[in-house]
């Protein structure tokens, strides 16, 4: 017997635009629309999602209030960034914050090692291994902007291998700021005074020791001047 229309349940429209909201939030967080990438247009999500137009422009209104999506005239909306947090770390970021952002770092950083080095697998020891190769490669390379991008993979890769989503998430909605930092100390050349070398962090996780991870991990952020 065909329920009546009265009789089916039908979400309430903020229930239905909450929906949607996570819907889209998990194609970007999937990487089926990359940061940088152009998400469908509303017909096309409309059909894609099986909701009404005016549900979906709430929701991209909400993920562009945000700042996870970008609307731009006359071409269409764009990821922007995959986390929520970041536009708001971003524009929080000042030069005479940069002091604050180094304490930030140093307590995720230091922690991460830590971690890492007790719950390292081997694919996460590879991702090291690739990651402090292209940092060392970027540094030879002598341009800043490479140098700065390496280095905070490298960190990224020390992140994803204390195995903490949650950590993971917190340190990357403040990789703007980190990158930043490590620019300021860099200048507009690489000078060799100013490397600092990780491969002691690295081999320390791969020793599985947390304590030398730990140290290691903090030596090049007791001061603002270095990276």
């Amino acid at each position: 017997m065909t329920p009546a229309v009265d009789s089916v349940a039908v979400p309430p429209r903020g229930h239905r635009v909450r929906q949607t909201i996570e819907q889209l939030r998990g194609r970007i967080l999937g990487g089926e629309w990359p940061v940088g990438a152009k998400i469908p247009t509303e017909p096309q999500l409309v059909a894609a999602l099986g909701v009404g137009r005016n549900t979906v422009r709430e929701a991209v209104r909400a993920l562009v209030h945000a700042g996870v999506l970008e609307c731009r005239q006359g071409s269409g909306t764009y990821v922007v960034s995959t986390d929520e947090l970041a536009p708001v770390v971003a524009r929080r970021l000042t030069d005479d914050r940069m002091a604050e952002v180094i304490e930030v770092r140093r307590a995720f950083e230091v922690e991460a090692a830590r971690l890492a080095a007790l719950r390292r697998t081997p694919e996460d020891l590879a991702a090291l291994d690739g990651a402090l190769a292209t940092r060392e490669a970027a540094w030879r390379s002598g341009r800043v902007g490479e140098f700065v991008e390496a280095d905070a993979a490298l960190h990224t890769a020390v992140v994803a291998a204390a195995h903490n989503a949650m950590l993971a998430e917190l340190y990357a909605s403040v990789g703007a700021a980190l990158r930043s930092t490590v620019a300021q100390a860099m200048g507009e050349t690489l000078e060799p005074e100013r490397y600092v070398d990780h491969g002691r962090l690295v081999e320390a996780i791969r020793d599985g020791d947390p304590a030398r991870a730990a140290i290691e991990a903090g030596a090049f952020l007791e001061a603002p001047s270095r990276a």
